[in-house]
């Protein structure tokens, strides 16, 4: 099999091309529009389908739907009654750090805008997850996750009351979570199980994000405990699919 010299170690072996060499139209139009990328650089605007059909000799709709795969895949972003080049996407670490940490790290300005902060009687399926009885109270924290004011996910937290009685009362919610446990309460996190799927979002989630709902996600699962071992919070994370990638060390 032969392989481009120039192929990035990340990239489709053979660009996606198959070994009998017959591709579709539009994949073949989507590798063309994925180098114009490369010349614009970040923040370029994109031609019109008009302009670019009429470029590469397609139908409009092969370039609708090479243009779509780009924004699935997170290379392109609508502004206004535009397309422009997107820029990379954040890489978030798969540890026991604080999406605060993560966004810092890449020169960005991590903020969230609260959607819910009540208190309920703990559900059975729920209370095994968080170290509580059954009926105990607990915390639900409902945030959006910005990034230099663009909305990047949704997270819900589920923390058992009596660890953090006065949430309402002494938390900011545009702050870090796990800044607000370490500073405030001495709580330090010992461990994490973290499970990881693609998911569609559901209705309320895309409005309360921004995205189409056929946009796909990445969902986090973390069931955390603190540094005796104690279960203390379950988390559940959407991030925008095409704007988050993941990292981790493997020893």
């Amino acid at each position: 099999m032969d392989y481009p010299n120039d192929q990035h170690p990340g990239a489709p072996v053979r660009a996606g091309v198959p070994e009998h060499g017959r591709i579709p139209k539009y994949y073949a139009v989507k590798t063309h529009i994925a180098a114009l990328l490369d010349e614009l650089g970040e923040g370029g605007l994109l031609p019109t389908e008009r302009d670019l059909a009429e470029r590469y000799e397609v139908a409009r709709e092969t370039i609708r739907q090479a243009l779509r795969e780009l924004l699935l895949e997170g290379r392109l972003r609508r502004l206004g009654r535009g397309t422009v080049v997107a820029g990379p996407k954040l890489e978030q670490p798969l540890a026991l750090a604080s999406y605060t940490e993560g966004v810092r790290r890449q020169g960005l300005r991590p903020g969230r805008s609260l959607i819910t902060l009540d208190r309920f009687p703990c559900p059975a399926p729920l209370a095994g997850e968080v170290g509580v009885e059954a009926g105990e109270p607990v915390w639900h924290l409902e945030r959006v996750l910005l990034a230099d004011d663009e909305r990047m996910g949704l997270e819900s937290t589920y923390v058992p009351v009596a660890r953090v009685p006065h949430l309402d009362r002494d938390f900011d919610p545009d702050s870090s979570f796990y800044g607000y446990l370490r500073e405030r309460l001495g709580i330090v996190f010992g461990a994490a199980d973290e499970r990881i799927e693609t998911v569609l979002a559901t209705p309320r989630e895309a409005l309360l994000i921004g995205t189409p709902p056929a946009l796909p996600m990445i969902l986090l699962h973390r069931l955390s405990r603190d540094a005796d071992g104690r279960r203390l919070e379950r988390v559940r994370t959407l991030f925008r699919g095409d704007r988050f990638s993941f990292t981790t060390h493997l020893g």
